[in-house]
């Protein structure tokens, strides 16, 4: 059968992928001042984070957008070696991924009983 994608997993992937935008560019300036990163590796890698999510967010209508929303789940958490709290935060995305998949499936009737 594959994997469906259906209106209510692209509206609440394109929810947490936004949120999780917002929130690796704010990484930047707490890994320079907080953590003490390189600017240029903060930059790449708040950046780099936030701009997989906004991709990952227009590709929702296919596949692929939710292989790479979950590879931004998996970054996300790494980032957590430059800014500690993101291990935390990351992970509460990811968990967020996850349950916004789930649910909108099983609310819209998707999953085999």
């Amino acid at each position: 059968m594959g994997f469906q994608v259906t209106p209510g997993m692209r509206r609440l992937g394109a929810s947490v992928l936004g949120m999780e935008s917002i929130v690796a560019a704010l990484t930047i300036p707490v890994a320079i001042a907080v953590g003490g990163v390189r600017p240029v590796l903060a930059v790449c890698a708040g950046a780099g984070l936030a701009v997989l999510c906004v991709v990952s967010a227009g590709l929702l209508k296919k596949p692929v957008g939710y292989v790479l929303g979950t590879l931004a789940q998996v970054l996300a958490i790494a980032t957590g070696f430059l800014v500690p709290a993101m291990f935390l935060l990351g992970t509460i995305f990811a968990a967020l991924w996850i349950t916004a998949i789930f649910v909108a499936r099983r609310v819209e009737g998707v999953t085999s009983r």
